[in-house]
């Protein structure tokens, strides 16, 4: 067993992914360099021999644990991102139980829902195309539903919808297999949301808590995707966090992103995780009454890892710091960048077009 304090002898980014565009990859091996720095080590191209003590960069939350404990990967100071032993545990279908008698893949638990109960939203994640429909029966009673593809991101995958018949459409579009694996979300939708991010990260010894709220922003389809977040963070756990002065739905939000969490811990033995996020939503239900639950987890690189390691290298470089606010920002198209950006990709993709991507430290708070 190696020694917490034991140096690592690199950063190798972990593309566990079939293809990823060159904007991410872009961002990836800037993420990587960054973690290498705070590491004091560098960044490595492969894994040249099975004693190399390294630290890992994961693009996409690992699947079973006996796999990775192989390259090394035992415990949260192994890696930035997170590791569970099935892949529905990796996606947004562990947000809701299921319907009554539904199917369910090899590892399933119904434990994480009860325990989460108090953070979650109205709905249900289904494993099959019946079970998607007696659902979706329910949650129409009360009015139109979201149905999410559990393994999208950035907004995409999502619809909503009025009907059966609009569902079952929908359904036709599905891969059953894929369906059976993965599983998908159907949910009650909110109007008028607003979108908070809560989470952790900790590297190097150095704990980091955060919230801050989402911005959407358009592509050059159209279409409306995330666009950057802007995020408080503190050196220490969310009981530091929670110590700040805080309007009630952030306070809820937080206290929601923990109780999500703690459920995960105690449902989901061999879970790990060294990056935290937590999208926290809160709008207005059919009824015109105010919801506030967990949409998903992010236990992976996401798109306010940027600030994140912005502000982790902040707090190693001065120990007196105690908070500090940055954001990250995706914009499609042309743009200038602040004088203070730290960019991690600007050019045109293959496959989303002129895209820039880029982080801020705003300011810093002392005692």
């Amino acid at each position: 067993m190696r020694r917490q304090t034991d140096r690592k002898q690199g950063v190798l980014l972990l593309d566990t992914r079939e293809s990823t565009p060159d904007h991410e990859r872009a961002v990836h091996q800037a993420l990587a360099r960054s973690l290498a720095t705070l590491l004091h080590t560098e960044v490595v191209e492969a894994r040249m021999d099975a004693h190399d003590n390294l630290y890992y960069l994961p693009t996409a939350t690992l699947i079973d644990p006996q796999r990775y404990q192989q390259l090394g990967i035992t415990s949260i100071e192994d890696f930035f991102g997170g590791l569970v032993p099935h892949p529905y545990m990796a996606t947004k279908a562990i947000s809701h139980p299921l319907p009554a008698g539904g199917l369910f893949p090899q590892g399933w638990t119904d434990d994480f829902a009860r325990h989460a109960s108090d953070a979650l939203l109205k709905g249900y994640t289904v494993f099959s195309r019946d079970d998607a429909l007696a659902a979706a029966t329910l949650l129409l009673r009360d009015g139109p539903l979201r149905m999410k593809q559990v393994r999208a991101s950035a907004g995409r995958g999502q619809e909503v919808l009025d009907s059966i018949d609009d569902l079952e459409r929908e359904l036709q579009q599905l891969d059953s297999h894929d369906l059976a694996l993965w599983g998908l979300v159907l949910e009650e939708n909110l109007k008028d949301v607003e979108t908070f991010s809560v989470g952790q990260v900790l590297v190097a010894g150095i704990v980091c808590s955060y919230y801050g709220v989402q911005h959407c922003t358009r592509d050059h389809q159209g279409e409306s995707v995330y666009g950057g977040s802007d995020l408080v963070l503190v050196r220490g756990d969310y009981d530091k966090l929670l110590q700040l002065e805080l309007e009630d739905p952030l306070r809820l939000a937080i206290t929601q992103a923990r109780t999500y969490e703690d459920a995960a811990c105690a449902s989901f033995p061999g879970f790990l995780a060294s990056r935290r996020n937590y999208d926290v939503a809160r709008g207005l239900n059919a009824q015109g009454h105010i919801c506030s639950g967990v949409l998903e987890q992010s236990w992976r690189i996401g798109g306010a890892s940027g600030a994140e390691l912005l502000a982790l290298r902040a707090f190693a470089e001065d120990p007196s710091l105690q908070r500090v606010r940055a954001s990250t920002h995706e914009v499609f198209g042309e743009t200038t960048l602040p004088a203070d950006a730290t960019l991690f990709y600007q050019g045109d993709d293959r496959e989303v077009g002129r895209i820039c991507k880029y982080a801020r430290i705003r300011d810093y708070d002392h005692p």
